[in-house]
């Protein structure tokens, strides 16, 4: 990028490291919250059944090189040099993986895409070229093309992931700060301490999600300096234990003793895996979170924070441990029982605030992923409450909040040990990275278009990795690893059910829309007596006229002078831009004043309040025909950059950006009748409504000085001032769903009780817009699916 004259270079880079160092920091906060608290449970989870830990020291050298190259390979080589390169425009995690490969081998999960999607910047930003160019690349992009049942295979492995996450959000909570208030064990004695522990874990979490709705911007910049603060201490306290007890402990980085570890313990040394596993949990948010901060960030926080603290924390619990042998049943085989006495009671303090800010981490990555869940299409409709005007990405879910209020205290009274709740959440863990390992073999081929063999290098090196904790952690099934498993299995069932069923409603949608010639056929008119205002009637149909538009038409004798079929419909990018937001096109003849308006979200953006929808609506309109009028012969650049034809798509729909994308743009002005004030032509030409029009409001469209807008395309404006004057009306399906007759008795019981009773309990269909009550007209309608 060009510099500007009299910058100097140097003082910009200096800012840009100053940036990402700044990013750097307070990902510590958000992203290894709960990487950094696993310090916590890791040993005495490893020690706590399968193995014992004997005099010769052989048990914990081993664990200890486990956990120092299962966190050199996995989080470190993985995740921060491969992973975080596979990201979508910025963004990670499982669906973040699933929309790139959709994108690349042209799939989806979604029903109503268009060819103009693919013209969207995101859309096409970082690709060469769509096909690959190996030849097992080309084979396996056409395989999913035509085959139905790899898309869903491909669907499915990303809903397990994303169910896995969902279960670490109730478990993860309960584990860290059960782990972390377990240091009241030290101080009082062992029948007194089973009664504490409990109810005060319990209240712990119970005022975390209760809290959950006041959102953490006012508190967040505290967690960025509670990590750091942790890590320094558990890297200071680890050096201390080296030199005080057991210099020579680092050569237990030699992965010779693991194969010693191995050997010795046999079949009880590989179930002890699904203890060492624990020191990874956390390293997929990473990923997921990438796109709050950047790759650089989040690998320079890792590298040189992280890192070498866990690895100095566990190499300081391995020599403190090698120079004391407990029993077996001796529950002082910890974190706890290493820190030197006098620190004990600061460490709880600072472990109990670390682990809440962990907890607060994967509760607000669970709220994000069911977010783009229900974005697109595979999560009921649930209500989202944006936290914070100034923070992206920190939204509340009321619903889902008290859901995993309630699991995670079930669970944490229901196993009352870290031993189970190790179990479960261990396996969720692990069961999330094997979905990413998997998706990331395809992202290597069809996204990156390098050979098939390093993808199978790639599965075969993590994947085996991956496999062996996994089998590890799934031994342990009566013994906690059910949980993850029992859960995933609730919420894939209801995603899939709820996914199935709104294909259904839109297949009905489609085979029951009303040509637009039935629309000519009625007439400028269209049969009926046009009354003023504007009638917005919501479709998730992006071509042809919904059914319940006939319906409503047959049954009342009148309609709104300006119509609006709108369509508000998510795309597999995360993020579409703002001069990118609509697609709009006339439907007929322009004096039928009819027009079809698509407004396009990523399943990462954040909709606009209610007052600044409808402006953008209005004004994207008003673009559109203002633009209309000039001929499409108009360099595009001379409109300012807002508009651009999509001759590909049938309706000749049109690109719109919002009103505040650029300066050179209608403005629409809506003030009391009391307070209008006079506004000056000398930059922009008004077109207002005519004073006899009395209404609540006064609306005028200033148009910037440019070439003259015809006297067709003035009328036009004039009528639209008019009708949002008189108000909009929101014209919506209100639809219920049955299985035909015949119909198999498995689909009967998904569509007519599955689906029903989703829809039932969710919110209405999403909206980019609060509706006002008195406003809103419900078409009911039954679909026989």
């Amino acid at each position: 990028m060009d510099l500007e004259p009299g910058i100097d270079q140097n003082q910009v880079k200096r800012e840009s490291w100053k940036t990402v160092l700044t990013l750097a920091y307070q990902s510590l906060g958000v992203v290894y919250g709960d990487l950094s608290i696993s310090p916590l449970y890791v040993y005495r989870n490893t020690f706590a059944e399968d193995i014992i830990h004997s005099e010769t020291n052989e048990e914990i050298y081993g664990v200890f090189s486990f956990v120092f190259w299962t966190l050199t390979l996995v989080p470190l080589l993985k995740y921060v040099f491969i992973v975080l390169k596979a990201n979508d425009n910025g963004e990670g995690g499982t669906f973040a993986l699933y929309s790139l490969l959709c994108r690349h081998a042209r799939v989806s999960s979604l029903p109503n895409c268009q060819m103009a999607d693919e013209e969207l910047s995101e859309y096409k930003n970082g690709r060469i070229s769509l096909d690959p160019k190996t030849g097992f690349g080309s084979t396996l992009k056409s395989a999913l093309e035509r085959h139905r049942v790899l898309q869903r295979v491909l669907l499915v492995l990303a809903l397990i992931g994303t169910c896995m996450v969902i279960g670490d959000g109730v478990l993860t909570p309960a584990i860290s700060v059960f782990s972390a208030v377990s240091g009241l064990e030290l101080s009082m004695s062992k029948e007194h301490h089973k009664y504490i522990e409990v109810p005060v874990a319990c209240l712990i979490l119970i005022c975390l999600f209760a809290l959950q709705h006041y959102g953490t911007h006012r508190v967040g910049f505290l967690f960025a300096p509670i990590v750091l603060t942790w890590l320094l201490c558990i890297s200071a306290i680890g050096i201390y234990n080296i030199f005080r007890w057991n210099p020579h402990v680092y050569r237990a980085l030699s992965p010779y003793y693991m194969y010693q570890f191995l050997r010795k313990t046999q079949r009880g040394g590989w179930m002890s895996l699904g203890g060492i596993l624990l020191c990874i949990t956390g390293s997929e948010a990473m990923f997921a979170d990438l796109g709050h901060f950047s790759q650089l960030s989040i690998k320079i926080a890792f590298t040189s924070v992280v890192y070498p603290a866990l690895v100095l924390a566990y190499m300081g619990q391995a020599a403190y441990l090698s120079e004391h042998h407990f029993s077996v049943n001796d529950y002082h085989i910890g974190f706890y029982v290493s820190v030197p006495g006098k620190l004990r009671i600061p460490v709880l303090v600072i472990a109990i605030l670390a682990a809440v800010v962990g907890s607060q981490a994967i509760i607000t990555g669970t709220f994000s992923i069911i977010k783009q869940c229900s974005a697109l299409n595979c999560f009921p409709k649930v209500k989202i409450v944006h936290t914070s005007s100034k923070m992206h990405g920190q939204i509340y879910i009321p619903e889902v909040n008290w859901i995993l209020m309630l699991l995670c205290v079930a669970v944490t009274i229901g196993f009352r040990d870290t031993k189970r709740l190790g179990n479960a959440s261990g396996l969720a863990v692990i069961t999330v990275m094997l979905v990413t390992t998997c998706l990331m073999s395809l992202v290597i081929v069809l996204c990156w278009h390098r050979s098939v063999l390093l993808a199978i290098c790639f599965v075969f090196f993590f994947g085996t990795i991956e496999a062996l904790y996994f089998s590890a952690a799934l031994i342990k099934f009566l013994e906690g690893a059910w949980v993850p498993i029992a859960l995933s299995f609730f919420f894939l069932i209801i995603m899939h059910v709820w996914h199935y069923g709104t294909l259904k409603k839109y297949e009905f949608d489609v085979q029951n829309k009303v040509s637009v010639d039935w629309l000519l056929s009625l007439g400028p008119s269209l049969g009926i007596v046009r009354v003023h205002g504007i009638g917005l009637i919501h479709t998730e149909l992006v071509s042809g006229i919904p059914a319940i538009f006939s319906h409503f038409v047959t049954n009342l004798p009148a309609f709104h002078q300006v119509l609006v079929f709108l369509c508000i419909k998510y795309v597999q990018v995360p993020h579409v831009k703002p001069q990118e937001r609509f697609l709009i096109g006339h439907i007929g003849p322009r004096e039928y004043r009819i027009y079809r308006c698509i407004v396009r979200y990523g399943y990462r953006d954040v909709h606009k309040d209610d007052v600044e929808f409808e402006k953008d609506l209005v004004c994207s309109i008003a673009e559109f025909i203002r633009f209309g009028s000039l001929g499409t012969n108009q360099p595009i650049e001379d409109l300012g950059g807002i508009i651009e034809d999509i001759r590909k798509d049938e309706d000749k729909m049109t690109v719109v950006g919002t009103c505040s994308t650029l300066a050179n743009r209608i403005q629409i002005d809506e003030d009391d009748m009391s307070n209008v004030e006079s506004v000056g032509t000398s930059e922009l030409r008004e077109i207002k409504s005519p004073p006899m029009i009395r209404s609540r409001k006064r609306v005028r469209f200033q148009v910037p000085e440019g070439p003259k807008i015809d006297t067709i395309a003035r009328e036009e404006l004039q009528e639209l001032v008019e009708a949002r004057e008189s108000g909009i009306a929101y014209i919506l399906g209100h639809s219920h769903m049955k299985a035909k007759q015949g119909s198999s008795m498995l689909k009967k019981l998904v569509i007519n009780y599955g689906y029903e009773f989703l829809r039932r309990n969710s919110r209405a269909t999403t909206y980019a817009f609060t509706l006002p009550h008195a406003s809103t007209l419900e078409v009911g309608m039954v679909y026989h699916v």
